[in-house]
């Protein structure tokens, strides 16, 4: 008999794993909503239509497509399937498949709904994706994004409510980090000034080592890309661009005053930092001039966050782009969104032993079962409590106390009620701290502040 197995790239997900999961799904979601963002859900399936050619030729490839239902091969011909087309075959045996990111579908969502949705749309979303991906060690095929996107507004106000978002999801954390910012308008004007416009694409990738291979060696990589000497020299005094934030956009300004773009992105770093300052963070915020993420998506602004205590790549994204939506014909919708890194977070607060302590306990209190009569007579206490909001449980068999016990301590409960004759001829209950081992006779309402108060 062949051993049950999942695919490769997926996972279980124990109790304990959930409640931790839950926690910062639960976090992120009070926030979001404290920021008048409204939840949506897209199916797990798309048809194909919608998703293919939206993540370039390598995304189409880490598709995950259906199968069509009944008979999928009834429209194809031997030449379809000895020619190896495997691209146009796939194409005529599968019209669906499993959304790639959150980001696409909330682009087909808004087109098909723009006549409901009020401008600007502030949207959240907590969902599953899947990637085709192969899976190694923190990448997974099936896995989940924590996205909001406020679109249908060009305002700088709505990149200002995202950075406090950011400050307030992992204060709540607990997780101390750097929320880096930069712009593509500077990308792009420091690439005119140095008179590479052509080749913005090569320069961002190269910058973006800078911190892991150091200077000589991005100079080395810019050359090997046709940079000319004369621009890699004029690029020198960006790349050692040093001092605080507010004395590195002074001097960028100087710098890219001949560029009209370079300086709107500048502008709009300073708003940003002005407005951020105002409200006094718990995080810092700080221009990082090698920051790119996915440059031909983003058209402004640009969001990375990183874990100050933790050894962890990016946290949390996001940025500006200007056309969600013209992919599927409503062009000029801009907006500007975020993602959390739940898999990433989960590890971060695994290494910084920072959930909290009860986080797992499912049931606070287990009641031992002796027999019919005490059933019929601890399951009205029980009631009481779960109206109080006190997670309560009867042991389901009159099984022998060692088990009953043991049931209660490998599930973590941390107590457990005992009712037999006695109690319930004084109206009393015997409640046993499964911690310390005391035991102690209580009455309802003093077991309800026990609990309560832990």
């Amino acid at each position: 008999m062949q051993k049950p197995s999942i695919p490769k790239g997926t996972r279980d997900f124990s109790p304990e794993e959930m409640a931790k999961r839950n926690y910062i799904f639960d976090t992120i979601k009070e926030v979001y909503r404290l920021y008048g963002f409204s939840q949506i859900e897209t199916p797990a399936m798309e048809n194909l239509s919608t998703l293919m050619g939206k993540y370039g030729e390598e995304g189409d490839k880490l598709l995950f497509k259906i199968l069509n239902s009944g008979d999928f091969l009834k429209d194809i011909s031997k030449d379809d399937l000895t020619e190896g087309n495997s691209v146009k075959t796939a194409n005529k045996i599968s019209e669906k498949g499993l959304r790639y990111d959150l980001t696409v579908p909330f682009a087909r969502y808004v087109v098909m709904h723009r006549n409901e949705i009020t401008f600007p749309f502030k949207r959240f979303q907590i969902q599953s994706v899947w990637r085709a991906d192969r899976p190694q060690k923190g990448r997974y095929r099936e896995f989940f994004q924590c996205d909001a996107d406020i679109v249908g507004s060009d305002s700088l106000l709505n990149e200002v409510e995202l950075i406090l978002i950011i400050d307030e999801v992992f204060s709540r954390l607990g997780i101390n980090v750097s929320i880096r910012i930069n712009n593509r308008k500077i990308l792009s004007g420091i690439a005119e000034i140095i008179g590479e416009s052509e080749k913005i694409t090569e320069f961002t990738v190269a910058i973006d080592k800078l911190e892991k291979i150091g200077l000589e060696s991005v100079n080395k990589e810019l050359a090997s890309s046709g940079f000319s000497e004369s621009s890699i020299s004029k690029l020198q005094p960006i790349l050692n661009l040093s001092g605080s934030t507010e004395e590195k956009t002074s001097k960028l300004k100087e710098i890219l005053s001949e560029s009209e773009t370079g300086l709107k992105g500048v502008n709009e770093i300073d708003y940003l930092l002005d407005k951020s300052k105002a409200i006094s963070l718990n995080n810092e915020v700080v221009l990082d001039l090698t920051l790119a993420r996915g440059l031909n998506y983003y058209t402004g602004t640009i969001i990375e966050v990183k874990a100050l205590d933790a050894e962890m790549g990016s946290i949390t994204g996001g940025g500006r782009y200007d056309n969600l939506t013209g992919i599927f014909g409503l062009p000029g919708v801009s907006g500007v969104g975020i993602s959390f890194g739940a898999d990433r977070i989960y590890d971060v607060l695994t290494q910084l032993d920072l959930f909290p302590e009860n986080l797992t306990h499912s049931t606070e209190l287990m009641f031992v079962n002796f027999g019919k009569k005490e059933e019929s007579y601890i399951l009205p206490l029980i009631s009481q409590l779960r109206n109080t909001g006190i997670s309560s449980e009867l042991y389901p068999e009159t099984a022998k106390m060692k088990k009953q016990l043991t049931y209660a301590n490998n599930n973590k409960i941390p107590y457990v009620a005992m009712v037999g004759e006695n109690e319930m001829r004084d109206n009393t209950i015997t409640l046993k701290n499964m911690k310390s081992g005391e035991q102690k006779s209580v009455s309802l309402e003093e077991i309800k502040e026990i609990i309560k108060k832990r």
